[in-house]
């Protein structure tokens, strides 16, 4: 893996700031309007992105963003339309002790992504600080990372899909029968689902999985974790890989490897056509959601998105010790509920898989820890 120079922020191009449209991605006009919210950064790069059928990045183009205003960093970019690769660079002080820890080399997600491409190769580069080939930190006090991560990770699409789903039945909770399922593990499992579309949300829209779920009364299916989500390294360690989904790394975007279709940013549109399936046959959709912690993971974890835009804005850390995570849950981290960005970001999740995305009910993992941080 090359060892790069650090990369000075980007040039602001001669481009206006974006409209106040909120967070994310939003297609307006003659192209796009891209803002990301980073307080403590001193400058962040938009990185469009042009990649091979392996996913190698084959060419960078990096846009200063303007900000920041209120905390938020826009571009609008004309000619940017829905299949575009992008992430960001944040650029600002690497101080892990005071929960900095900046570092441009890393291609970050944008926590509003609503669709991945690729998927993350837990390798050093992935890692803001130095790490030994068996990922601990090579050195004390943290030296930043000087590999890039662009290739080691999976991107954000620009999504532009919309069409119309048939509503869902509004089941009466008193009347409701909720079966939990796994996509991958259901559509594998179940004869009649053809080969090509096991373990996917093509899958789970196939009339033999519908026929099942009508025969056993079933109202509802509650769906384990299809919020985009990774492994983890100690999984990774033991040459296994993460079956359950509880590692979100994406609250907006639908996993990637669910889909039957590869094509960048399809995954949107296929959840949707397996929701509308499922309302046609008056069955409720119900995700599992994971706002309790981030598969970013504890101080030593990869630095994949919200570490690395805004560590100190994301994380509960530890008062007088910020170089390390208030772990509520066991899992390394916890998201910052007492942050308004935090709460903005849950709630603008929760609301686009409802009006976006048609779901139409969540159960919360963990969800007492979410206010564990007020008692």
């Amino acid at each position: 893996m090359p060892s790069t120079p650090e990369p000075a922020p980007a040039p602001r191009a001669d481009l206006p700031a974006a409209p106040d449209h909120g967070l994310g991605v939003t297609l307006n006009g003659d192209g796009a309007d891209f803002a990301v919210h980073a307080p403590h950064a001193t400058a962040v790069d938009l990185c469009l992105l042009t990649m091979d059928a392996d996913g190698a990045v084959v060419e960078e183009t990096r846009i200063g963003m303007h900000g920041p205003s209120r905390g938020l960093w826009s571009a609008h970019v004309p000619g940017v339309g829905a299949g575009q690769r992008y992430g960001y660079r944040a650029h600002g002080p690497w101080n892990p002790h005071e929960g900095l820890l900046y570092n441009p080399r890393k291609l970050l997600l944008d926590p509003y992504a609503r669709a991945l491409d690729g998927h993350v190769d837990l390798g050093p580069a992935v890692y803001a600080h130095e790490v030994t080939d068996d990922l601990v930190p090579a050195a004390e006090p943290w030296r930043p990372s000087r590999l890039d991560s662009a290739g080691s990770t999976a991107v954000g699409v620009v999504t532009g899909d919309t069409f119309p789903v048939v509503p869902g039945p509004r089941v009466p909770r008193e009347r409701a029968v909720i079966y939990e399922a796994h996509v991958k593990g259901l559509t594998y499992q179940l004869p009649g689902v053809p080969a090509e579309l096991r373990g996917t949300y093509a899958g789970m829209a196939h009339p033999a999985i519908i026929e099942h779920l009508t025969k056993l009364g079933i109202t509802t299916v509650e769906l384990m974790p299809i919020q985009q989500f990774t492994n983890d390294t100690t999984l990774q360690a033991k040459g296994l890989s993460n079956y359950w989904g509880y590692n979100t790394i994406g609250y907006f975007a639908p996993h990637n490897a669910y889909a039957a279709t590869k094509d960048p940013g399809a995954q949107v549109s296929e959840f949707k056509a397996m929701v509308k399936a499922l309302h046609a046959a008056n069955i409720e959709v119900i995700l599992d959601v994971v706002y309790n912690h981030t598969a970013e993971g504890n101080h030593m974890g990869p630095t994949l998105s919200f570490r690395g835009i805004d560590n100190p804005s994301y994380y509960r850390l530890v008062d007088g010790d910020r170089q390390h995570y208030f772990d509520t849950t066991g899992t390394g981290n916890s998201l910052l509920m007492s942050s308004p960005q935090v709460l903005q970001l849950i709630m603008d999740s929760l609301r686009y898989w409802v009006t976006e995305m048609h779901v139409d009910g969540f159960r919360f993992d963990l969800a007492s820890t979410l206010a564990r941080q007020f008692a």
